[in-house]
């Protein structure tokens, strides 16, 4: 046993000692392996920073325990042909129906709506397009679990008498109020002014697109002006945990009795939610995963054919040494295995300096985009484990190819 170990140590240090002598050879060997551990350990941490980063977006918009109704919403891939027939199915939610669903609802603890219109907004001579203008109620600032800057939401007496007030997103304060307090001034909307009395939590981008180009007025205030009472969004939202999807079914069921589907009609309107969406992002990253992954896997098997043609050429620069060994008693097994563990070697040092590089791509990659990376445990061992598996199927054929050498030949070809 002790002469086991023995041969293990001093296998380790020849194989060691052969990479430190061909240092940059050594190096240009394991660039295919660095590069492809590093791109495994990165696509696979761009995968998760990217499901973190939409559901984090997503929640920031519905906020928590909280669902929608609406006409159309596709939260997974439908096909051309599929989406065409839902949209000509689906209909319109109504305000009779929020209303139906607002009162009957008794496991929501609120429920609101919005209808949403995009139009030019104006303050003296300034202007500002395409601004996103949402009408909702004034339970809404609960349901999406909203924050403000400065000033306050509107009540329910002011949507009920339609009272001509707003609540701006950080852009339409930068555009319009940069250098003064937005509170009390007015906003013209189509020609209506309206004051503005808050200001929204600045929520950022999402894929470079701005979440802060909007205004909110009373969804009453929203019929007056853009001439709309159908379209509407149902929200709704409880308090416990427990009683969130047991709210969905109910108010799902009191939709459908409104439009008096039978058992057997199919749905015509969407039910949207976080957990549902969370499901959705996981079969997206999913199916992501297992397209850029096995891309990212030919790279070390290259890397690994690499390695191979390295160890050819080890082979036949050290044919004396080989000789020389099996001359003084060394057997073929031996000889083979010296070569493998040198050949894993040098995988396992190219996973090693791949996985440093991932952590600074990731760093890097994340610090461009805005987003958390994280690298994933999976993938790390993932990686490491096929580049040692590559290192010693690299290996083998060269290794066997050494064991094969007659001593008396190699000693005469030196």
């Amino acid at each position: 046993m002790r002469q086991l170990y023995s041969f293990y140590f001093d296998a380790f240090w020849i194989a060691l000692k052969s990479i430190l002598e061909h240092k940059l050879r050594a190096l240009l060997t394991l660039v295919g392996i660095i590069i492809g551990v590093a791109a495994v350990i990165v696509v696979g941490a761009s995968i998760a920073g990217l499901k973190t980063y939409v559901i984090d977006q997503v929640s920031k918009v519905l906020g928590s325990n909280h669902f929608m109704m609406t006409r159309m919403a596709n939260m997974g891939e439908l096909s051309d042909e599929e989406y065409e027939r839902r949209n000509r199915r689906n209909k319109d939610i109504t305000w009779e129906e929020y209303e139906y669903i607002r009162d009957n609802c008794r496991l929501c603890s609120y429920v609101g709506a919005q209808m949403n219109a995009g139009t030019d907004l104006q303050v003296g001579t300034i202007e500002m397009p395409s601004v996103r203008i949402m009408g909702v109620t004034d339970n809404m600032y609960e349901i999406e679990d909203k924050t403000l800057t400065a000033g306050r939401f509107f009540s329910k007496e002011e949507v009920e008498r339609s009272a001509r007030v707003a609540v701006i997103g950080s852009d339409v304060v930068e555009r319009f109020f940069e250098f003064k307090s937005p509170i009390g001034e007015e906003i013209r909307i189509r020609g209506v002014p309206v004051t503005v009395i808050g200001v929204e939590q600045k929520r950022g981008s999402f894929f470079g697109q701005s979440q802060d180009r909007h205004l909110y007025i009373p969804i009453t205030l929203h019929n007056q002006i853009f001439n709309r009472t159908g379209g509407i969004q149902v929200h709704g939202k409880t308090i416990e945990k427990e009683t969130f999807k047991p709210s969905i079914d109910e108010a799902h069921l009191l939709l459908r009795n409104k439009r008096q589907l039978l058992g057997s009609d199919e749905d015509t309107f969407s039910v949207v939610n976080v957990d549902e969406f969370n499901s959705t992002m996981d079969q997206v990253t999913g199916a992501i995963a297992a397209v850029v992954i096995p891309i990212t896997l030919i790279i070390l098997v290259v890397g690994g054919i690499v390695v191979m043609n390295i160890m050819l050429v080890s082979v036949t620069e050290r044919t004396f040494e080989v000789g020389l060994r099996k001359a003084i008693g060394a057997t073929r097994n031996q000889i083979m295995l010296q070569f493998l563990i040198e050949s894993a070697l040098l995988c396992v040092v190219g996973g090693l300096l791949g996985l440093v590089l991932a952590v600074g791509a990731t760093q890097l990659v994340g610090f461009l985009l805005s987003m958390t990376m994280t690298i994933t445990p999976f993938y790390v061992v993932l990686s490491i484990a096929v580049s040692s598996i590559i290192g010693i199927l690299a290996g083998l054929y060269p290794a066997w190819k050494a064991s094969r050498l007659d001593p008396i030949v190699a000693l005469t070809k030196s």
